[in-house]
C-alpha cells in the first residue's frame, strides 16, 4: 500500500509525534510513504510531494510544529474555484492509495468530502481549542494550556510589581475552552470566554474588587481571542491574517475600557502564536503517537472512512464526517459561571479528563 500524510491548519505541538508513528508503522508494515507538504496545497502542487522513510522521520517527535508544512488551503475554494478534481487526478498519478490527514476543522471536512468520492481517509484531529466535535481530545491541547499557564503564572510577577490588572489574551475563537482551562489551573481571577458575552458594568467592579483585596494589589482576567463586549456583534477579524485585521484583539479593547471606566493601569498580553511553539508535552507525544499508529491499525484492516478519537478516556474511532454533525463548546451551566466570570465544576463525576 502507499499512503499520503498530510497536516493543514494552524500547526500544533504533538503533529511530529504522530507523523513519525504512521510512517514507522507503515514501513513496518512494507508500504510505501509519501509526506504531502503544505496541506491540501501540496496535493495542488505535486512538487511537494516528499519520501518518507526511517531517517527523515528520527527525531522529529522532539520537536514542534510540522516537518511536513501546512497551509489552510480548502481546494472546493483554492483561488476562487472548486478543484477537488485536481487533487482526485494528483493522488492517482501519484499512485497514493489512501491519506492520513492531521488538521482541525477546515482539513477534516474536506477529508469527509473526499472519503464521501471514494478515496480511502483517515483523519486525525489536532487544534489547540480543542474544538473537533467526535471527539475528547485533539492533539495540541494540552500543551497549549500549559504553555498558557506557565505564561500566565510568570506574568504575575510584572503585574504585581506595577500594582496593575492583567488582560491576557488567548486563542480561542469558537470556543473558550482553552482560556476556561488555563484560567482555571492558573487560578486568575477572572475568565471571559467566547461563549458568554462580557458585560463591562458588571466585570469591571469585580476586578477592581480582585485587584483591592490582593495583598500584592493586581488581579488577573484570561480573555479568549472569541470573546465579545456585550452589544458588539461577532468579530469579523478573527478568520483573518494578522496583517489584515483592521480592528484591535478583546485583549487590548478590554485594557482601555478598563483603564477607562476604573482608572487602573492594566498590563496586556496576547500569548497568541506562543501557546503552540516549541516542543511537545508528554500527553501529546503520547496522544500523537497513539492517533499516528491508530491510522494505520485502521487502513491495515481495511477500515477508511473514520476519525480517530479520544472517547471517555479510550481511543477509539468514529464515522469520519461526524465533526459535521454538530458542534463542540463550553458546556458553561456544568462548568462556568456567567456572573462571576469564573469556572465552576458543578459536575465532575463522568465528565472527560479535560471536563470537555
Amino acid at each position: 500500500m502507499h499512503i499520503g500524510i498530510l497536516t493543514g491548519g494552524g500547526d500544533v505541538p504533538g503533529l511530529n509525534p504522530c507523523i513519525r508513528a504512521a510512517t514507522l508503522a507503515a514501513i513496518d508494515r512494507g508500504w510505501k510513504v509519501t509526506g504531502i507538504r503544505r496541506g491540501w496545497r501540496g496535493l495542488l502542487d505535486e512538487q511537494s510531494l516528499v519520501s518518507l522513510d526511517r531517517e527523515s522521520v528520527r527525531g522529529i517527535d522532539r520537536s514542534g510544529g510540522t516537518v511536513l508544512h501546512t497551509s489552510r488551503t480548502d481546494p472546493r475554494m483554492a483561488d476562487g474555484r472548486d478543484r477537488t478534481g485536481e487533487v482526485l487526478a494528483s493522488l492517482e498519478r501519484s499512485g497514493i492509495d489512501a491519506l492520513i490527514t492531521l488538521g482541525g476543522d477546515g482539513t477534516l471536512r474536506f477529508s469527509a468530502h473526499l472519503s464521501s468520492l471514494g478515496v480511502p481517509v483517515i483523519s486525525i484531529p489536532k487544534t489547540m481549542d480543542n474544538d473537533v466535535f467526535g471527539t475528547d481530545y485533539c492533539i495540541g491541547f494540552s500543551t497549549a494550556v500549559s504553555r498558557s499557564v506557565e505564561a500566565i503564572t510568570r506574568l504575575r510577577t510584572t503585574t504585581a510589581s506595577h500594582e496593575r490588572i492583567a488582560v491576557i489574551e488567548l486563542f480561542g475563537r469558537r470556543s473558550g475552552e482553552t482560556a476556561l482551562l488555563a484560567g482555571f489551573l492558573a487560578q486568575v481571577d477572572r475568565t471571559l470566554i467566547s461563549e458568554v458575552p462580557i458585560e463591562l458594568d458588571a466585570l469591571i467592579p469585580l476586578l477592581v474588587d480582585d485587584k483591592a483585596t490582593n495583598p500584592a494589589r493586581y488581579a488577573v482576567v484570561v480573555v479568549s481571542e472569541g470573546a465579545r463586549l456585550a452589544g458588539s456583534g461577532t468579530n469579523d477579524e478573527l478568520g483573518k491574517s494578522a496583517s489584515a485585521r483592521t480592528e484591535e484583539g478583546i485583549g487590548a479593547s478590554l485594557a482601555r475600557a478598563i483603564e477607562t471606566r476604573s482608572g487602573h493601569g492594566t498590563v496586556v498580553q496576547e500569548l497568541a502564536y506562543l501557546m503552540r511553539a516549541g516542543e511537545p508535552d508528554a500527553l501529546d507525544r503520547m496522544v500523537g503517537f497513539s492517533f499516528g499508529a491508530l491510522a494505520v491499525q485502521l487502513l491495515e484492516a481495511g477500515t477508511a472512512g473514520r476519525m480517530v478519537s479520544v472517547k471517555r478516556g479510550a481511543y477509539d474511532h468514529v464515522p469520519i464526517d461526524t465533526l459535521l454533525t454538530g458542534t463542540k463548546s463550553v458546556d458553561v451551566a456544568s462548568l462556568y459561571d456567567p456572573q462571576a466570570y469564573r469556572a465552576k465544576l458543578a459536575r465532575i463525576a463522568g465528565m472527560p479528563m479535560f471536563l470537555y
